[in-house]
């Protein structure tokens, strides 16, 4: 019998308004679900002037985009911080008529591929990573985050 990987998280808000929709005991359920071993993850929620910030520092785009991964380590534990853009989120989920709930947890699913090493840069692994999301999303209960 397998076991489930072991998850040790820091979930951080930079605005606590935000706790109420991301409840500690579902972020972990959604990030064990994409968890292929075992991780020790930091989820900071931020507004878009720290998201703007940090992917202009690090990536040089300079806006706010819906999830960052900052991977460090994926052997012998997954270590990554995912940065999670709260207004970005909560646009798109309007924008694409989805669940702000549903988008969050593709968002941390997501994330949490990226930590493992998953990638969409090139066509193969794109559909590979969006596969896997799919897989994990629609064991959770949600639709395909990829229907429009």
């Amino acid at each position: 019998m397998s076991t489930r990987p072991s998850l040790t998280l820091s979930l951080q808000f930079a605005d606590k308004r935000h706790r109420d929709t991301l409840p500690r005991h579902r972020v972990i359920k959604w990030l064990r679900a994409a968890l292929e071993s075992d991780a020790e993850l930091t989820v900071r929620l931020v507004d878009a002037e720290e998201g703007q910030a940090l992917n202009r520092d690090y990536r040089q785009k300079d806006y706010a985009t819906n999830v960052l991964t900052f991977d460090y380590a994926q052997e012998p534990v997954v270590m990554a911080d995912l940065i999670i853009c709260a207004p970005v989120i909560a646009q798109e989920a309007q924008d694409q008529g989805k669940p702000l709930e549903a988008h969050y947890a593709h968002m941390l699913v997501h994330g949490a591929l990226h930590a493992q090493g998953y990638d969409h840069i090139e066509d193969d692994e794109a559909q590979c990573m969006e596969a896997r999301e799919r897989e994990i999303l629609a064991a959770l209960g949600f639709e395909d985050p990829y229907a429009v």
